[in-house]
């Protein structure tokens, strides 16, 4: 299957069932950085190689990464004293760190240096007297982190309703910092929110929802109003991806989040003619392709990409496999 590039390809109405692949769509530099983590740490050092919790979330990648050797634990007493772990991309709290320390085991930190940012923006603000607001998930590897800086001193929200209902010692301090993989409409809401409450509020010096995230949403919204369809390849605990399911939705689109192309139910395509394709910042490009391949069975022959934003963001390895 030939993919047509086209600058506007919805601009031509056509009888022809139309798959439109958007990018950037897929990995972004984080997830390759973790991947390439594990990989070269098999490599250079050898099995056996521990890794705490999934290194991103999906499921085809960290069975791949344990078919070559990798050992995936949900908690440090799982490793062996003296062995190499890994941190997933999501970072950990200071107290997994002392545990691993405690245990004498040789780390190597994939966390996406995205997240890093936002533990270091809250260290910051603690040490500064200010209460901060975190938004995201409270049940997010990246939340439940970045919350382990300062536990007493930090207050998760999600919504405006929770925007709404908190309550700070000292209104003239208070900070906020945001998850990296939220949608960016829905924590402008928030946000907004947060400062008709506090008007002194402080925002973190840059923003805190990864490039990533922001670029796919971008390509979603562009597109959701000329399709009938989008449909999302991405992990059910992908934080990512089931924003770009609501950022479609949101636009007026029909969505649905998919793990594989077998998941697609036929009903969905039923009076589709033109259905868009994306995946999250963790899905591999070879789960888009099965759901392209699906795709074309059922009668979508023509194939166009949308190119919305080029990506060319790489981050350097951590120190200990750079040589």
């Amino acid at each position: 299957m030939e993919q047509i590039l086209m600058s506007d390809p919805v601009a031509e109405a056509t009888e022809e069932k139309t798959l439109l692949l958007l990018r950037p769509r897929g990995f972004c530099a984080g997830v390759v950085r973790a991947i390439d983590v594990v990989r070269l740490a098999l490599e250079k050092l050898g099995c056996p190689v521990y890794v705490r919790k999934e290194i991103v979330h999906n499921h085809v990648v960290v069975s791949e990464l344990a078919r070559e050797g990798a050992i995936f634990v949900n908690e440090l007493d799982e490793v062996p004293q003296g062995s190499v772990v890994i941190f997933s991309a999501h970072g950990v709290s200071p107290a997994v760190r002392e545990t691993a320390r405690a245990r004498h085991l040789r780390v190597i930190d994939a966390t996406c240096p995205l997240v890093t940012k936002v533990h270091l923006e809250l260290v910051r603000f603690v040490r500064e007297g200010y209460t901060v607001v975190l938004i995201g998930h409270r049940d997010h590897d990246e939340v439940i982190g970045t919350l382990g800086e300062a536990p007493g001193q930090v207050q998760v929200i999600a919504t405006v309703a929770e925007a709404d209902a908190i309550a700070v010692p000292d209104p003239r301090r208070v900070a906020y910092l945001t998850q990296t993989t939220l949608s960016v409409d829905d924590t402008a809401e928030v946000v907004e929110r947060l400062k008709e409450r506090f008007p002194l509020i402080v925002a973190p010096p840059g923003e805190d929802i990864c490039y990533a995230t922001q670029n796919r949403q971008s390509a979603v919204k562009s597109i959701a109003r000329k399709v009938d369809l989008v449909l999302v390849v991405g992990a059910g605990n992908s934080s990512n991806s089931n924003r770009l399911v609501e950022v479609a939705e949101h636009a007026g689109a029909k969505a649905y989040l998919v793990s594989e192309a077998c998941e697609i139910i036929p009903e969905w395509l039923e009076d589709s003619r033109r259905v868009a394709v994306t995946a999250g910042a963790s899905t591999p490009e070879g789960l888009v392709q099965e759901v392209i391949e699906y795709m074309h069975g059922r009668g979508f022959t023509r194939i166009e990409s949308v190119d919305v934003i080029e990506e060319d963001v790489r981050f350097a390895l951590p120190v200990e496999l750079r040589a």
